[in-house]
């Protein structure tokens, strides 16, 4: 089958999708996307992050035909098309949140997506908002570290 989605603002179309197609493989195989990670596939660690028409999802476990007709923003859609970085990307550098990395694009995404509906959250709300995301290098400081630079920084 043919998928037509919308990524990254972007319209693309992958052709023969076969029915049990995830959306993280057609993102990552089929469309050279590769920044959404492949972990465990079964929707846990949130490497795998994307947001679908504007809420954060394990690309994993959506079937690529479900995206048919749909807008997909992926990390490398964070950035702008000029190739500056989002806040949330900068921050994670600047706070050093950065280890291992292959967590980090989805925690860039579910990140991204809590503070543009709270600019201004608070620890617990950072928490929820990351809580699909697991990481085993960093123990989260940084990261929460980051995530309160980027609200500063928008704030400002």
């Amino acid at each position: 089958m043919r998928v037509n989605l919308t990524v990254n603002g972007r319209p693309q179309q992958a052709d023969d999708v076969w029915e049990g197609e995830s959306l993280l493989y057609v993102l990552r195989e089929r469309l050279g996307l590769p920044g959404s990670k492949n972990a465990c596939e079964q929707g846990e660690c949130g490497s795998c992050t994307v947001r679908l028409d504007g809420v954060p999802v394990c690309a994993c476990l959506v079937a690529a035909g479900q995206a048919e007709g749909r807008d997909v923003v992926t990390v490398e859609g964070l950035a702008s098309r000029e190739g500056e970085l989002a806040p949330i990307q900068q921050a994670f550098i600047d706070a050093g949140a950065v280890q291992c990395g292959f967590c980090t694009p989805g925690l860039l995404v579910a990140a991204d997506e809590m503070l543009q509906h709270n600019p201004s959250p608070s620890d617990a709300d950072i928490r929820e908002a990351l809580s699909g995301n697991l990481c085993r290098c960093t123990g989260y400081e940084k990261i929460m570290d980051a995530v309160r630079l980027a609200a500063a920084r928008q704030g400002e």
